[in-house]
C-alpha cells in the first residue's frame, strides 16, 4: 500500500515539474520572438512615440537623460512587442497547467476565454494608442506655458505608455470576467445588475487613480469601464452556467468517495 504522504509529494513534485516545463515554454515563446524583434528596435520604439511627437511642436524632440537609455529603451519596447505577440501561448501554458483540476464544462471555456481575453486586452491598447494618447497628449502639449520646451525623457515616456496600455487593457477584459463569472456560478447575473451604480461610482474613482490628473484621460477610462460592464452583462445572457453533465457528476462523486475509502482503511 502507498503511503499517503509520500503519494502526496509525489504528486506535489509533478506538479512543480509541469509547472517549471510549462514556464519554460511560454519564455522561450517570448524569447524567440525578441530575438526575431530585436533588429527592429528602433522602428518600434518610433511606432510607440509617435502620439507624443506628433503632439510636439515642430522642432521639438524627446531627451535621454541616462547614458544607457537610447540602447535600453528600445530594447525594453521591443520585449513588450514580443510578449505582446507571444500572449496566446503565455495563456495557453496557463490554462493547460490548471485545466486538469477543472470539468468538463470549465474546459470548453479554454479556446473562448483565451482568444476573447486576448482581442480585449489588444482592443485596450489600441483604444489606449489611437484615441487616448493623441487626446492627451495635445492636451497637455496646450497648457505649455511661454518660454518653456516640453522635452519628455524617453524612458519616463515609457513608463507612461506602460501603464497605461495596462491600465486600458485590464479595464477592457471587465465583459470577460463578468461572463466567465456567471458561466461557473460564481457571481449570478442579477448580482451584476445590482451592482451597476457602485460599478459606476467606481470606475470614475479607479479612473481617477489610474490616469494623469486631467478630466479628459479620466472620462476616457471611466466611461468604456462602465460601457464594457453592461457589454458582460449583455453577453452573460447567453452564457448561463451548464448544468453538470455525467462526467462531471462521476467526478464529484469519486472525490467525495476517496476520503470515506481512506477513512475505512
Amino acid at each position: 500500500m502507498t503511503d499517503p504522504a509520500t503519494a502526496t509529494t509525489e504528486t506535489f513534485i509533478s506538479h512543480l515539474i509541469e509547472l517549471r516545463s510549462r514556464l519554460m515554454k511560454a519564455m522561450v515563446s517570448v524569447l524567440v520572438i525578441f530575438l526575431c524583434l530585436a533588429p527592429f528596435s528602433k522602428q518600434i520604439y518610433s511606432l510607440v512615440a509617435a502620439p507624443l511627437m506628433s503632439a510636439l511642436p515642430a522642432g521639438a524632440t524627446m531627451i535621454a537623460t541616462d547614458v544607457t537609455g537610447t540602447f535600453l529603451v528600445p530594447l525594453k519596447v521591443t520585449l513588450l512587442a514580443a510578449f505582446l505577440i507571444a500572449l496566446p501561448v503565455v495563456l495557453w501554458q496557463a490554462w493547460a497547467f490548471v485545466a486538469p483540476g477543472l470539468y468538463k464544462h470549465e474546459q470548453r471555456l479554454a479556446l473562448p476565454l483565451i482568444v476573447s481575453s486576448v482581442f480585449f486586452f489588444f482592443l485596450g491598447m489600441a483604444f489606449a494608442y489611437f484615441i487616448v494618447f493623441p487626446w492627451i497628449f495635445h492636451f497637455f502639449v496646450s497648457f505649455t506655458p511661454a518660454g518653456v520646451q516640453m522635452m519628455t525623457d524617453i524612458d519616463k515616456y515609457l513608463s507612461f505608455v506602460l501603464w497605461m496600455f495596462v491600465a486600458f487593457g485590464v479595464t477592457f477584459e471587465i465583459p470577460v470576467v463578468v461572463v466567465v463569472l456567471v458561466r461557473l456560478g460564481i457571481v449570478p447575473l442579477a448580482k451584476f445588475k445590482e451592482f451597476r451604480r457602485y460599478v459606476i461610482v467606481g470606475a470614475f474613482v479607479v479612473a481617477a487613480v489610474i490616469t494623469p490628473p486631467d478630466m479628459v484621460s479620466q472620462l476616457m477610462l471611466a466611461v468604456p469601464m462602465c460601457l464594457l460592464y453592461e457589454l458582460g452583462i449583455f453577453a452573460a445572457r447567453f452564457f448561463p452556467r451548464p448544468r453538470p453533465t455525467e462526467d462531471d457528476t462521476d467526478a464529484t462523486t469519486a472525490e467525495s468517495a476517496a476520503p470515506a475509502d481512506s477513512a475505512s482503511r
